[in-house]
């Protein structure tokens, strides 16, 4: 094991700041995000989001990139994580890396409107996919173990043991890129955006683990 995550570590992560977002944030119009990012950390695992006066949402982002430590994941490593799914519409969760305003891959992207989903990307070399769980494990609220290699030549992703998707594409020989874990708000444009009434969005990162060789 070269990495476990520690989700309270300012050694580990960089709370609110990332180069995904314009000018490292604190928001991404854009790409369709309500996110207002703050600088909180999340030591329980449970990131949230929480309604702003201005109609956007203050939102937990952690990310390896610029801490002190400076994790990256590289060719090779599997990523192996345990989250619990967010119930409420207008959530949007994800683990992902991100290096030099590209090397995206997409441990998991998930919408409660489309309930037993996820989303599967490796936009380093254009390999996705919308993965829809035929068990009914993956759902709101649910629990599940996701395990992702990432490989030089396909990645492969995991859902509690069970090989869901390999891209055939890979990553490439030399690839390296920072950890993301956070909770944006959708703005309605592909998703629904949260009721009016709704306080507070939220899902849990358990457990996120990188191993190597």
């Amino acid at each position: 094991m070269v990495f476990q995550a520690d989700f309270g570590s300012a050694q580990q992560w960089v709370a609110g700041r990332s180069s995904a977002y314009p000018r490292m944030g604190p928001t991404n119009r854009g790409d369709h995000k309500l996110d207002y990012l703050t600088n909180r950390y999340c030591p329980d695992g449970r990131f949230t989001a929480t309604p702003r006066p201005d109609g956007l949402w203050d939102c937990n982002l952690l990310t390896t990139e610029g801490s002190p430590e400076s994790f990256q994941v590289r060719t090779g490593d599997t990523l192996w994580a345990q989250v619990t799914l967010p119930v409420d519409l207008g959530a949007w969760p994800a683990i992902w890396t991100w290096r030099n305003g590209d090397n995206e891959v997409d441990v998991f992207e998930y919408h409660p409107d489309n309930p037993g989903l996820l989303e599967l990307s490796n936009h380093v070399r254009n390999g996705n996919r919308y993965w829809t769980d035929p068990t009914g494990a993956v759902a709101p609220g649910a629990t599940v173990d996701l395990r992702v290699v990432l490989g030089a030549s396909s990645v492969l992703w995991y859902v509690d043991d069970t090989l869901v998707f390999a891209d055939r594409r890979g990553v490439g020989s030399s690839w390296q890129a920072y950890l993301i874990v956070n909770l944006s708000v959708s703005d309605g444009t592909y998703h629904p955006r949260p009721g009016p009434q709704q306080r507070e969005l939220s899902w849990t990162c358990h457990s996120l683990q990188v191993t190597r060789g």
